[in-house]
């Protein structure tokens, strides 16, 4: 049980530094510079079901795959919450349309980059506790 705690609250300091990231890209103009419109304000209604979301997708670090690479096992890890933003959240609840194409054609690569940071984060948070 405190394994799983620990890897929830891992997702949760991998998904705070993620929104930090998405924030701060949309406040410097970077998404926009390249034609995404993701420019989030950074709330607590926003920030809120993102720390959430991160640690239950921090769960996934307790599957037995890659326990010496942890920051690989972090990259590939990222790709489950991508693909379920790309194909699930975008076209069906957001309604921006597949891998979120609505809102620029770059948005694929902002969405794997920006779950990266949170895979990675999370595994740097793993890792500094072992």
């Amino acid at each position: 049980m405190n394994k799983l705690l620990f890897f929830f609250a891992a997702g949760c300091v991998g998904a705070l530094v993620n929104s930090v990231t998405v924030w701060l890209f949309g406040q410097l103009g970077i998404t926009a510079s390249l034609g995404v419109s993701i420019a989030p304000t950074l709330t607590p209604a926003w920030l809120y079901p993102r720390l959430v979301w991160g640690g239950i997708w921090g769960l996934l670090f307790v599957l037995p795959l890659m326990q010496s690479k942890l920051l690989v096992k972090g990259a590939i890890l990222s790709l489950f919450p991508t693909a379920v933003q790309l194909f699930v959240v975008f076209p069906f609840k957001a309604h921006k349309g597949i891998a979120g194409m609505e809102l620029g054609l770059f948005t694929p690569m902002f969405v794997i980059f920006f779950n990266w940071v949170w895979g990675v984060t999370t595994a740097l948070i793993i890792k500094s506790a072992k």
